[in-house]
């Protein structure tokens, strides 16, 4: 049932092209029952972060994090007619890309590969939309039939009326008749989850080349968007994440890596009215839309309207390839919303299709294809079983490709209004409308469980900052909040102010806002259920339910700049944002001697003026005069870490020097001497260090810093400090509020936190000090934790405990432990610093 691979394209490029692409080709479905198919052992389910802390090793030493502190998009070429060429550098052949063993195409084969579908005709163009973390380029491919340059800037122009001027645009007759429908096609964002990409070049060269008038209609009404690979660092490696360490698809609202922010940038630009996500591996196809809980966020009502007819079109071509569990392996498709109870839910604006409808699309599905070639498969299973169980999901996530493309371009002006419709009730203010059998019908089983809606405030405003800090913190999230597309004006005063009354409102609410406490919604969430920026990004946010707006003099589209640096005197840099901790650290490495305060700022002495002025440009802090002495020196601090991806990346971010480490590299002599803490949060047992190990850890004198369970079993099984650590509900996550002691570590820091399987300490001993705690009634502001079976572990067991602690070890070393997830996915950016100073204080 697979197809073979096209071979046009080795007729176009002749020999070269045979090395890099014909052995990168789909293999044929092999007939017959398969060896390792139906009978023998269901495909495994879906990977899922709930149930504990993150997981996610931190790469190799060699893939050293890009800063997103002060994030670029990269500009793709409006005003420009289609084809729109570009000549790809093809990089060098990697034998050991990982594609190869499954018969799909290797990183290294797509450059040439477009560059020829690029001569087939005058439908395909190719544009580099930004660089992986590992530095691959990114592939964005248009096939739409030909435009000049002032067609395609009649269809900017249309496209902006949509999201500018929505009223305009339902009554507008040329919009109706001449705009075309932008889809959009993801592939590849989790690298081991290769087939979309093989998928997606099939049906590039499939459009480029048909002569049928049915598809030359298609692309008069249509652009099809694709981003071959979103992850390449992945592909080639064959990894889950990129190159940096990262699930992209937890990493939309953060956008703290380059792939995440190129999607971004695809969504503004392009304003896609329906898009495909495509991922493996579900036995049967998984098609969205999902279960409850659903995106509060959205227009739901339109969105369940489109997604779910889109699903029912890409269900009957899945099917119909002929696929049975008796004969491939392959189990019907699955609808969650219409087959599932919850576990599959679109709740949270990580995921790529949860991110697109605050984009304009009304439509958004992940694809889960169905034969597992990934992790031990792909360790274990015969290359012929591999090729076998590839093709199958090539041709699969084809079908579901086409199926879209039908359904959009069948239902194209139904389509085209309700993405005017999305915009136009954000525009007017208007409320959002609850899904049931009479707003959306045709979809069967809405019930209660599925209805989901929040009430729009009439505006936010964040003020410029009455701290440095804080204004660090408003400068960021509002030029967040910009590079999100989300409107975003200048007051009188100076504040920031976001009228709710714009077209992505939606995706406004969905960065402001405090979020909303889903417990008693439902029993389990597939990720993370709480995220405010509003709340961790460090910035005061206000919320304006009713009444006046302040007057907005101008549109922003940077926030203004923050940074400064007193004409004279000794300089006082407060340490409370991560901007804060990378100018001291920067300071630190360039040799300045800095001091400590007791509330855990820096005192800068006035002869590094100069090197001041250029951070403050940099970063955008604040160095103020004091004639504070300072209490001790400060000291460039090198960090051993034992931590997942994205703590590496923040640590890396504040600018500490970290050396990752594990058990197997400190039992194998690690030096000390090149180290001043120990930083656990994942991976690192004591029990199984050798005697040498643990006493070069005790003679070396290093501090320890420990998050969550990893930190605090290492803590208990060292001796460090005299504390019990307990654990919550290891399915719980969200935003908490918690009240801060103070001083070196928590002085300045916000009343917010974030929890992933939370935990909190009790039993503590002599000399151990509670530097934060949770609220001491129901810390929990928005996410979803419940108490275990055992009715323990909820957020009443957890109120007025200690969640972070500190003090001295006996061997004279200072320890910090943290029952919050202070770094979390680099996300919680207000809170890192209660990271960075626990470093500091060693």
């Amino acid at each position: 049932m697979a197809k073979p691979g096209p071979v046009l394209i080795t007729t176009v490029c002749g020999a070269l092209l045979g090395a890099l692409v014909l052995t990168s080709l789909p293999a044929s479905a092999a007939p017959g029952p398969p060896a390792y198919g139906p009978g023998a052992a269901h495909e495994p389910g879906p990977v899922r972060d709930g149930g504990g802390r993150e997981t996610a090793a931190a790469p190799p030493r060699a893939f050293a994090a890009r800063s997103s502190l002060t994030p670029a998009d990269t500009p793709l070429r409006p005003g420009t007619g289609y084809p729109r060429r570009t000549d790809l550098t093809v990089p060098p052949v990697d034998p050991a890309d990982k594609s190869i063993k499954l018969g799909l195409a290797p990183y290294h084969s797509l450059a040439p590969r477009l560059n020829a579908l690029q001569g087939l005709g005058d439908r395909v163009s190719v544009e580099v939309a930004g660089r992986s973390a590992g530095g691959h380029e990114l592939y964005l491919v248009t096939v739409t039939a030909p435009e000049s340059a002032r067609e395609a800037r009649e269809q900017e122009r249309m496209r902006e009326l949509i999201e500018n001027a929505p009223a305009a645009a339902a009554e507008d007759a040329r919009l109706k008749a001449a705009y075309k429908t932008p889809v959009f096609i993801n592939n590849n964002i989790h690298g081991n989850e290769w087939e979309g990409t093989d998928a997606a070049l099939e049906l590039i060269e499939e459009l480029a080349t048909a002569t049928d008038r049915k598809t030359a209609g298609l692309l008069a009404r249509t652009r099809v968007y694709l981003n071959v690979t979103a992850n390449p660092d992945g592909r080639i490696a064959g990894t889950r994440a990129n190159g940096n360490g990262f699930d992209l698809n937890r990493d939309f609202v953060t956008a703290s890596q380059p792939e995440a922010r190129a999607i971004r940038r695809i969504a503004i630009d392009k304003q896609p009215a329906v898009m495909l996500d495509l991922h493996g591996y579900v036995n049967g196809t998984l098609i969205e839309p999902t279960t409850p809980p659903h995106g509060e966020n959205y227009e739901y009502d339109l969105f369940l309207k489109n997604a779910y007819a889109n699903a029912l079109g890409m269900e009957k071509a899945v099917n119909g390839l002929g696929y049975t569990p008796a004969k491939d392996g392959v189990r019907p498709a699955v609808i969650p919303f219409r087959d599932e109870q919850e576990g599959w839910d679109d709740w949270p604006p990580i995921f790529t299709p949860q991110y697109m409808p605050f984009q304009g699309a009304v439509a958004a599905h992940t694809i889960e294809f169905p034969m597992t070639v990934n992790n031990q498969a792909y360790d274990t299973l015969p290359e012929a079983e591999l090729r076998r169980r590839a093709a199958i999901n090539v041709d699969i996530a084809g079908a579901a490709m086409r199926a879209t493309l039908d359904h959009t371009d069948t239902h194209r002006a139904s389509v085209l209004a309700d993405q005017i419709e999305t915009f136009r009730r954000g525009a007017a203010g208007e409320a959002q409308r609850p899904v049931s059998e009479e707003t959306v019908p045709g979809v069967p089983g809405i019930g209660p469980e599925d209805v989901y809606t929040t009430t729009f405030p009439r505006a936010y405003v964040i003020p410029a900052g009455r701290s440095q800090s804080s204004a660090v913190a408003a400068a960021r999230l509002v030029d967040h909040l910009v590079a999100n597309d989300v409107r975003v004006g200048r007051a009188v005063d100076g504040s920031y102010v976001v009228d709710m009354r714009q077209p992505k409102r939606g995706m406004a609410n969905v960065i402001l806002a405090e979020g909303r406490d889903i417990s008693a919604d439902v029993s389990t969430m597939y990720d993370i259920s709480g995220w405010s920026l509003g709340l961790l990004w460090g910035a005061t946010v206000r919320r304006i339910e009713h009444g006046p707006v302040p007057r907005v003099v101008r549109p922003v589209h940077a926030a203004a700049p923050t940074g400064s640096v007193a004409p004279f005197g000794d300089l006082l840099l407060r340490l409370d944002d991560p901007k804060e901790l990378a100018a001291v650290n920067s300071l630190l490495a360039q040799g300045v001697r800095v001091r400590a305060t007791a509330d855990g700022a820096a005192v800068v002495p006035a002869s590094a003026r100069r090197a001041a002025r250029v951070l403050a440009d940099r970063y955008g802090v604040v160095f103020r005069a004091t004639k504070q002495r300072g209490t001790a020196p400060l000291e460039r601090t090198r960090v051993a870490a034992s931590v997942t991806a994205g703590e590496l990346f923040a640590l890396r971010e504040m600018g500490f020097e970290v050396v990752p480490v594990s058990t197997e590299i400190l039992n194998a002599g690690f030096d000390w001497s090149t180290a001043d803490v120990l930083f656990v949060s994942r991976g690192l047992e004591y029990g199984k260090l050798v005697p040498a190990a643990r006493e070069a850890l005790r003679a070396g004198g290093a501090g320890v810093v420990g998050i969550g369970p990893a930190g605090a079993a290492f803590n208990a099984a060292a001796g460090l400090l005299p504390a019990t650590a307990v654990e919550g509900n290891g399915d719980a996550n969200g935003v908490v509020t918690v009240r801060n002691a103070g001083g070196a570590i928590t002085g300045g820091a916000p009343g917010h936190s974030f929890v992933y399987a939370p935990m909190w300490f009790t039993g503590l001993g002599a000399g151990v000090r509670t530097e934060q705690s949770y609220a001491a009634v129901d810390p929990l502001v928005s996410g979803h934790w419940r108490p275990g079976a055992d009715g323990r572990g909820g957020p009443g067991d957890a109120a007025g405990r200690a969640s972070v602690v500190s003090g001295t070890a006996a061997h004279g070393a200072p320890v910090v432990l943290f029952g919050t997830e202070p770094l979390f996915r680099d996300h919680p950016k207000g809170v890192f610093a209660q990271v960075g100073r626990a470093l500091l204080a060693r």
